[in-house]
């Protein structure tokens, strides 16, 4: 199973995008049988996509639409409450704060999934939180 963060999601969303043709080339290699996201990466989509600069922004309608797309070839892994507060956990003994628990969240879906690789463009934040996954975490 791999797993893409939602930094390379935006980045085959966005043609302009400087790592878009990256992103991509991954982006045509993946099935929804060996693809995973974290069900909150829909989330941060949307509010990427339609939160970017207005030559970049997307309509709310065409953002859902895209991620309506993406849908049809990843598969969302969800958090437990309990898998939530384990996550925060990690964070806290890792004396991370702020933001960066989002990065957390998204690392615990991929260890529920097993992923490896883990795709993102990210690697500074994702290997700050998960040291020990830092050979999986690799860019597109």
């Amino acid at each position: 199973m791999i797993f893409l963060d939602t930094s390379v999601l935006v980045a085959v969303a966005q043609v302009s995008h400087e790592r878009h043709k990256a992103s991509v080339e991954l982006w045509n290699g993946c099935e929804r049988k060996d693809t995973a996201v974290s069900a909150h990466t829909l989330a941060e989509l949307y509010n990427t996509l339609t939160g970017m600069p207005p030559a970049l922004r997307l309509r709310p309608r065409d953002a859902v639409l895209a991620i309506e797309t993406f849908l049809k070839r990843v598969m969302p892994i969800a958090l437990t409450p309990e898998e939530y507060v384990a996550a925060l956990r990690r964070t806290t003994e890792g004396g991370l704060t702020g933001g960066i628990v989002y990065d957390a969240l998204l690392l615990k879906c991929a260890r529920k999934c097993e992923a490896e690789p883990i795709y993102t463009w990210n690697l500074r934040h994702f290997q700050a939180v998960a040291p020990d996954l830092a050979e999986r975490i690799v860019t597109p």
